[in-house]
């Protein structure tokens, strides 16, 4: 009875690990993209910033309605601490593609040193991304705080 219960769960832990969907290239060049953007944040460069972004980028944060200048201004102006760094670990759940547009869902875990404090936060977040001259870039991200310490 034992050998046939291994032998169930081991069928259908090959059926799951089956079921799982492989990302392709574009789905991939997506995320890459998010990634890209909280690099920029992470190393303060509001010049890389731009460059994955859209020039009227919206950000759904804090409650807030953000644009470029004010993310620029809280995440790099405002933010001059000596000892600032900032990692951040993605979980993909959902990348779509269209054409032109796309969406992508994921978790942010990042961990932010700043002022001799390191505060982790955990995200869900939802980001919508165009096609500009072949390129995909940060149209609308909506982030949710689930988990802050």
């Amino acid at each position: 009875m034992k050998k046939i219960f291994l032998l169930l769960h081991a069928i259908l832990f090959t059926e799951l690990l089956q079921a799982q969907q492989s990302t392709t290239k574009k789905q991939q060049d997506l995320q890459q993209t998010v990634v890209k953007l909280f690099d920029a944040l992470s190393n303060r460069d509001s010049i890389s910033l731009k460059a994955h972004s859209t020039a009227d980028i919206t950000l759904y944060e804090y409650g807030q309605v953000w644009n470029m200048d004010t993310l620029i201004l809280k995440a790099i102006t405002l933010n001059q601490s000596a000892d600032f760094k900032r990692a951040n670990t993605f979980d993909f759940i959902n990348t779509k593609v269209d054409k032109s547009m796309a969406l992508v869902n994921y978790h942010l875990h990042s961990a932010i040193t700043r002022d001799g404090k390191k505060v982790i936060g955990q995200r869900l977040e939802t980001v919508v991304l165009d096609k500009e001259k072949k390129q995909w870039k940060v149209k609308h991200l909506h982030s949710t705080i689930i988990k802050r310490s």
